[in-house]
């Protein structure tokens, strides 16, 4: 059933869409050089395209953007990776070995690249264990049940108490969440204010704290910003550098 949903889908989107590139493809058919067929039944309309500039998720782009250049910066023998994004792994493999969990392993097949089941709940590595570790736009889902996980209002505070257990003293955790007035957007994410995520962390130290605000206008990442400017955000992204003491 589901099969036949998805063609009817795509079948309905070529109707209803085609007219929006007819000009072009008749345009296309007029300077084709034979090399491929260009057929009707082969339409995939794309027409939202047209734009003036390359749009992205700013969160996603600049959170890994800045996380990459810490693990290049802390310079591990390996990092591990507790269900961050995929892409942010894939990428770091290539100069750094990566260990990545998630509570829905990915099947991944890349050198340098481990692709491992865990629960954020109950990690399976040791106390103080881990060197350099990355969690990011991950806790604020735990116990809202997306991702087929347990409901636990304090799935969070779990998560984040088994985050501090498994850093090594002199280790490096980069932490990611949306920050903003507190609140829950059920059932997709929880958005934290500046001040529970010291206090969530206050056994370790916090290194370096950087904010992707909400608006364009406000720019793109903000390298060591401060508080009051994370105060005013409502969805903004903010990137904590944790190191335990020694």
């Amino acid at each position: 059933m589901s099969r036949y949903i998805n063609y009817l889908s795509r079948l309905l989107k070529k109707i209803f869409l085609a007219p929006f590139i007819i000009g072009d493809y008749f345009k296309f058919n007029k300077k084709n050089d034979g090399r491929f067929s260009v057929k009707l039944k082969d339409f995939y309309p794309c027409i939202f395209d047209k734009t003036s500039e390359t749009k992205f998720d700013k969160h996603y782009i600049y959170h890994t953007a800045w996380a990459a250049r810490k693990v290049h910066q802390i310079n591990p023998e390996f990092h591990t990776d507790i269900s961050s994004s995929l892409y942010f792994s894939s990428i770091v493999s290539a100069f750094v070995p990566v260990k990545f969990y998630d509570y829905r392993p990915a099947k991944l097949n890349l050198s340098d690249l481990q692709s491992n089941k865990a629960d954020l709940l109950d990690l399976p590595f040791g106390d103080g264990s881990i060197h350099s570790l990355s969690c990011m736009h991950t806790i604020e889902h735990v116990g809202l049940g997306r991702y087929g996980d347990p409901i636990d209002p304090e799935g969070d505070l779990k998560a984040i108490k088994e985050l501090k257990r498994v850093l090594a003293p002199g280790g490096s955790l980069l932490f990611v969440v949306p920050i903003g007035k507190p609140r829950i957007q059920f059932n997709a994410h929880r958005v934290y204010s500046y001040d529970q995520i010291i206090d969530y962390f206050k056994e370790v130290k916090l290194k370096e704290f950087s904010l992707i605000p909400q608006r364009e206008k406000d720019g793109g990442i903000i390298y060591n910003a401060s508080q009051e400017l994370a105060d005013k955000e409502t969805y903004g992204c903010g990137c904590f550098w944790f190191i335990k003491s020694n």
